[in-house]
């Protein structure tokens, strides 16, 4: 009669240690928490900015604001500026949404300095990857705006074009 044997201790001990190898280098790859950790926060700032302009734009309704430039103030009030600019600490207001500034967009959205870097928007993806003249770029301090769609990791907001119609606000998280 054949005697049927398992395997050895020593062959047990080598697959292991190959498996461990195997998930050492690739588990990494599969497991990226820092990055979806950031899409993540992408998406909620890109989720704040639009409950936000939906509040101002319900504001600027109120005011009969909502086709025009105009003021968001502290008290949160949109009015019109005599000069057409906003004086501190009123947010700018365009076609009723937030303006594309640093700080109507630090405003409405509660944006801290410490923790994202807003961009003014000079066209043609600059200072980030899908910027145009009308848009601020929003990203986490600590990352750096790139012009490459597959090194980006940012929100762009671009400012509404007329009476009634949102603002288009992207998130662009391939680089995350």
């Amino acid at each position: 009669m054949k005697r049927n044997q398992g395997f050895t201790l020593i062959e047990l001990i080598i697959v292991i240690v190959i498996l461990g190898i195997l998930a050492v280098t690739a588990a990494p790859r599969f497991l990226n928490f820092s990055g979806d950790a950031r899409t993540s926060t992408l998406n909620g700032v890109k989720g704040a900015l639009e409950s936000a302009g939906a509040l101002v734009y319900g504001k600027a309704i109120i005011a009969g604001q909502q086709n025009g430039n105009g003021c968001l103030t502290a008290d949160g009030d949109v009015i019109v500026q005599p000069n057409g600019g906003c004086t501190a600490p009123a947010t700018g207001v365009v076609n009723g949404y937030p303006a594309p500034t640093v700080n109507s967009i630090r405003a409405v959205a509660e944006l801290v300095a410490a923790e994202w870097n807003v961009a003014v928007g000079t066209g043609d993806d600059a200072p980030a990857f899908g910027a145009t003249a009308n848009s601020v770029v929003v990203s986490p301090v600590g990352t750096v705006l790139s012009t490459d769609a597959a090194d980006s990791c940012h929100v762009v907001y671009e400012q509404a074009v007329g009476g009634g119609v949102k603002p288009v606000i992207t998130v662009h998280a391939n680089g995350c």
